[in-house]
């Protein structure tokens, strides 16, 4: 098993407005990436468990919201780690889009 993926995504919105531009995200996002397809999205609180699946590979992981951080951390199968670094900037650009202040 290989060590997961995390990314930390600072913001100012707060715990509640920060959970409340996620739910959704993910499946919003997936939508925008012909191959990804999410199998799961489940909200606990502030924190949301998901399994998606890329190139026929299962990928699981879990979102934690916290008052100034969003933390993503994905376990990937040893057939997508070769394209670990793009998927945590993918993480990184989706997360700061949705959690940046709009004025």
């Amino acid at each position: 098993m290989s060590a997961p993926l995390v990314v930390s995504i600072p913001h100012k919105l707060g715990r509640e407005e920060a959970t409340r531009r996620l739910k959704g995200g993910l499946t919003r996002a997936a939508a925008s990436v012909p191959v990804l397809q999410v199998d799961e999205e489940r909200w606990e609180g502030d924190c949301m468990l998901f399994r998606v699946r890329a190139l026929g590979q299962l990928a699981s992981g879990q979102v934690d919201v916290g008052d100034d951080h969003v933390r993503v951390e994905v376990v990937l199968p040893w057939l997508l780690q070769r394209f670990a670094a793009a998927a945590q900037a993918a993480i990184r650009s989706r997360g700061q889009l949705l959690l940046t202040k709009k004025s």
